[in-house]
């Protein structure tokens, strides 16, 4: 993979509408449950003392209650041939920062979503603050507090002042994302998957994690094929019962052309994680078509919503309620969720970005 830092910075046509909408209500009907602490990953599995695709896999198939427990590393064997991945080959930025108020105070700040080369998404962690206030940042930035984001009750518009560009700055002075159940600090090579090209996401697109060199050539010996696709995500932060902001896409000729191809053919499109699903969803036409497409997306997707456009889903195990559980309900069902959220329990799985995963077919 190219190296982040070799990267030029990149302004895609960012700029989302900033008018007031009414925000999506999550459906209530998402399965919820019980998180202990002993079923979160706190480390990458490289530090356990496994490989990346050492992981472990849940496959569960929505007609019927077949689930079968793999290694991530057996994925290959699990498709067949004609099959395509859909990957999302957005690159994460170590995009948090330690920010300090007028009096000294630290504020951890986290990097959303970048309009402009100055004007951001950002979330101040845990922290009150007023609009117009200024914060310090590493190396003379400054970040000012224009305003709460639209029906946010976490994000805030931003003004930066960096002294260089933003991802080269970044890249000097930020860390990647972490929440408290990650124990240690992790390189940002621990947040990146092996197809990762375009700099722009917040937080790793994480359910491409677990691919090596060895499973994408696995796959490609059978005759699976992949393609790309880019969605630069937002921050997830832990709260609940929250809709996901507006994110950038694209969605290639060359993608939408071999979807289309697979779909003739009769095979399976299988997108990798929800954000694959979001973009592809964004870029399909009444008919569930693809097409190529770039540009904002707010579509959030949840029962009665049906998925159109992939026929399986590769997926980490989400939090209580997030918003990805009403995409998960939407394509498989809160019973087949419920199922599968109970056997990857009971069998010990590991939620969180250094975790296990699920694949529903």
């Amino acid at each position: 993979m190219t190296s982040l830092a070799t990267m030029p910075a990149r302004v895609a046509p960012y700029g989302p509408c900033l008018e007031s909408a009414a925000a999506p209500v999550l459906p209530r009907d998402v399965p919820d449950f019980v998180l202990p602490p002993d079923s979160e990953a706190h480390e990458p599995p490289e530090a356990r003392g496994l490989r990346r695709d050492e992981v472990r896999l849940l496959v569960t198939y929505r007609d019927g209650r077949r689930l079968v427990h793999r290694r991530f590393a057996e994925l290959p064997d699990v498709l067949g041939p004609g099959d395509l991945l859909v990957v999302n080959d957005s690159a994460t930025l170590p995009a948090a920062l330690t920010a300090h108020r007028t009096q000294g105070a630290a504020v951890a700040l986290h990097l959303s979503t970048m309009l402009t080369a100055s004007l951001w998404i950002v979330e101040p962690r845990q922290t009150h603050l007023d609009a117009g206030e200024v914060l310090g940042l590493p190396a003379g930035g400054t970040a000012r507090m224009l305003a709460p984001y639209p029906e946010s009750q976490r994000l805030w518009l931003a003004q930066l002042r960096l002294p260089g560009r933003p991802f080269d700055y970044l890249m000097h002075a930020g860390r990647p994302i972490t929440y408290p159940y990650v124990r240690g600090a992790w390189p940002l090579a621990m947040y990146q998957t092996v197809y990762a090209r375009e700099p722009g996401s917040a937080e790793m697109p994480s359910a491409g994690r677990a691919f090596t060199e060895d499973v994408l050539a696995h796959a490609g010996a059978r005759g699976i094929g992949l393609a790309r696709l880019t969605l630069h995500t937002s921050v997830a932060s832990l709260e609940r019962d929250e809709p996901p902001i507006e994110e950038w896409y694209r969605v290639p000729e060359e993608t939408a052309a071999a979807i289309e191809a697979v779909r003739g053919d009769g095979r399976r499109v299988i997108a990798v994680g929800t954000t694959v699903v979001r973009a592809l969803e964004s870029a399909a036409d009444q008919r569930g078509r693809v097409t190529a497409s770039q540009g904002w997306t707010d579509l959030v997707i949840a029962p009665p919503r049906e998925i159109r456009t992939a026929d399986g889903l590769l997926t980490g195990f989400h939090e209580p309620r997030a918003s990805h559980l009403a995409m998960l309900a939407a394509f498989a069902g809160r019973a087949h969720l419920e199922r599968a959220y109970r056997a990857a329990l009971e069998a010990g799985y590991l939620w969180h970005e250094f975790g296990d995963l699920h694949l529903i077919l």
